[in-house]
């Protein structure tokens, strides 16, 4: 059954989601962490470009091991789950958690197999959800089933995010919003899109908003709720 996801973010009021180019400087760049710790998700999901962020190692060496293309996981009692979509395999940890968080690597059959030995050497566990690109719905199934992942939380960047929304997998958009504008040009948006997916529309029919809540400073909480086409997620 696939988990029920929440896309969490936060911006400035032109959608902009780096808060060192925000004006005024630091307006409410405190709420992310405490909102994701209450929407209590068992994982959590980032794409390569943010994942990279928390990388400290360098790329895997070459090796003569050679590794079957399915799931290996080095752990499966954790509380949360800190996925990353690397579906090339670009990434070389140096760590197998994020915040306490192991980390789950999704990744296609295209990866070569020193950087598998680099993942399993680091502890780090891996999926594979397509044979060139990542098929996001069979993402959230493998982690439903291998793992128990039920409450899923999308935390971009703004690829990342787009790429679930146009593939119909978003139930709910939690937005903090800030009272702050970047205004130039070049920051990354809340949702955004590659060139080749740039024209491609995402399937929602509706939003409600569901709830409007006041952080203090200025700082708004919004909840919507999405429904999306029924046969978006089975194209």
């Amino acid at each position: 059954m696939k988990p029920y996801v929440i896309c969490l973010m936060h911006s400035s009021l032109d959608g902009r989601t780096h808060p060192s180019r925000w004006r005024p400087k630091g307006a409410g760049t405190d709420w992310f962490e405490k909102i994701h710790d209450e929407l209590g998700g068992d994982a959590w999901v980032i794409g390569r470009v943010t994942g990279a962020e928390f990388a400290k190692g360098k790329p895997y060496p070459t090796t003569d091991a050679t590794f079957p293309r399915e799931s290996w996981f080095a752990r499966r009692d954790a509380k949360t789950y800190g996925v990353v979509l690397d579906a090339q395999g670009k990434i070389g940890w140096g760590r197998s958690d994020i915040g306490g968080d192991p980390i789950v690597v999704v990744l296609t059959e295209r990866v070569p197999d020193s950087h598998l030995a680099g993942l399993r050497g680091e502890g780090v566990s891996y999926i594979f959800a397509g044979k060139s690109e990542i098929d996001l719905g069979l993402t959230l199934d493998i982690l439903a089933r291998e793992l128990g992942v039920k409450r899923l939380l999308v935390e971009g960047g703004g690829v990342a995010n787009g790429a679930f929304l146009r593939a119909g997998l978003i139930d709910e958009f939690n937005l903090i919003l800030s009272p702050a504008i970047d205004g130039a040009r070049g920051a990354p948006f809340v949702f955004d899109s590659t060139e080749a997916d740039g024209d491609r529309p995402a399937p929602i029919i509706a939003m409600t908003l569901e709830s409007t809540r006041e952080l203090g400073g200025g700082v708004l909480l919004l909840r919507y709720l999405i429904k999306n086409d029924p046969q978006a997620a089975s194209r």
